[in-house]
């Protein structure tokens, strides 16, 4: 893409781990990246697949680390698939298995969660897991109702190692049924950008992901055909780009790197 197709952009979604901060701490030119997007007017939202907690917790995360944060400035996909049932779905009886975090956020968008007679089924990361929820998840699976994921990741990083993610809970779900999810809401399916799009109320055209992951971050950019910035400050290295399907359309070092190529270019209208 051109440089021209940066500087239209007026909304950035931002993955954390790996391109915001790292651990406990920001990465450089983190700062310096949100002070010159706020001062050309760009809008930003933080992006996350983890559906176990609401957008409070990672803003208060955010916010420790010396950079204040409003809830509403993260995104989740258990946000984004309460918000695609309140569409699609309204009404619904739904079988949730997921954290309280995440039940009451449903609740909130007015969904009716039941443990009997339900009519579809919705899979969250469930640090609550116990095998009578994988249990009665599976009969449902089984007898055919509707089945959808909020994300697909297999784990969950941590500052102490990985945590079994959805990813596991669905392959699980996969070797009792033999089925896969209808839908996956989260990265790197479109889906999750949809909703932002609607929640938002602004074109595809005009968002923009930055992430460090290629399969994730940079492959949900290329199926909601946003615009992709790949930042190499976390996971990915510039040599895997070579065997990777998934092609970014900017490559930078880091955030501030981002930011120094914004200042020399016009804000967007």
């Amino acid at each position: 893409m051109s440089r021209k197709s940066l500087a239209s952009i007026r909304c950035f979604l931002l993955d954390m781990d790996g391109t915001f901060y790292l651990g406990n701490r920001l990465l450089d030119g983190a700062l310096h990246f949100m002070e010159v997007i706020q001062k050309q007017g760009r809008d930003f939202i933080f992006l996350t697949n983890n559906s176990s907690n609401r957008g409070f917790a990672y803003a208060q995360k955010i916010s420790a680390m010396g950079f204040p944060l409003p809830p509403e400035k993260v995104f989740t996909s258990g946000e984004a698939t309460a918000r695609f049932l309140s569409r699609k779905h309204p009404g619904k009886r739904i079988y949730l298995v997921g954290t309280p975090a995440l039940e009451e956020e449903f609740r909130e968008f007015g969904h009716n969660l039941v443990q009997e007679d339900a009519e579809l089924v919705v899979v969250g990361f469930d640090t609550t897991l116990t095998y009578q929820k994988l249990h009665r998840l599976c009969d449902y699976v089984r007898a055919g109702l509707p089945y959808i994921a909020t994300h697909p990741d297999y784990n969950c990083p941590t500052e102490n190692g990985y945590l079994p993610d959805i990813g596991a809970i669905i392959a699980f779900v996969k070797a009792s049924t033999g089925r896969e999810p209808d839908l996956i809401i989260g990265k790197p399916y479109r889906q999750i950008i949809d909703e932002l799009a609607i929640k938002l109320q602004i074109p595809l055209e005009d968002l923009a992901m930055i992430g460090d992951r290629l399969y994730t971050d940079i492959a949900l950019g290329q199926t909601a055909n946003i615009t992709t910035i790949l930042v190499l400050s976390g996971e990915t290295k510039l040599e895997d780009l070579d065997s990777s399907p998934y092609k970014p359309d900017f490559v930078f070092e880091n955030l501030g790197k981002v930011a120094e190529s914004l200042v020399q270019l016009k804000a967007p209208d």
